[in-house]
């Protein structure tokens, strides 16, 4: 059985001491990352959707960057909505700016009641290069 790598974020450890879990796992050359919220350094949420959005993908990238991997190597999205109708959109567009052609990842939304004071949570698996 493999063992756990956890891959450790460079700014934002503390958030996940705090709860008990990783950023990321590596497991042989797959990543899977934790779901990734529209959280500024200290912890709480872009008060405007389109920002909080924006910077759940920033946050997620900078996950994917300290394994060593890019947007690119992304196979698997969840991404998890408080109201996905009035917000689809939006994540779209920020959406389609991580993702701007095909071949896309595959993509799952869930509609959920709450993300502990966000509106967005994106989680990802993705396979490490080289």
């Amino acid at each position: 059985m493999s063992q756990r790598d956890a891959i450790v974020h460079p700014t934002r450890h503390a958030l996940y001491d705090l709860h008990g879990y990783s950023p990321a796992v590596r497991s042989g050359d797959l990543l899977f990352v934790s779901g990734q919220v529209g959280s500024r350094d200290d912890g709480s949420p872009e008060p405007v959707f389109a920002d909080q959005v924006r910077r759940a993908f920033a946050n997620l990238k900078s996950v994917l960057h300290a394994a060593g991997c890019t947007f690119d190597d992304i196979i698997d999205v969840t991404t998890f909505h408080t109201d996905p109708e009035a917000q689809l959109s939006t994540i779209m567009e920020v959406k389609a700016e991580a993702f701007p052609g095909r071949p896309y990842p595959t993509w799952t939304a869930v509609g959920v009641t709450w993300l502990a004071g966000f509106d967005l949570e994106i989680k990802v698996i993705a396979r490490i290069p080289g």
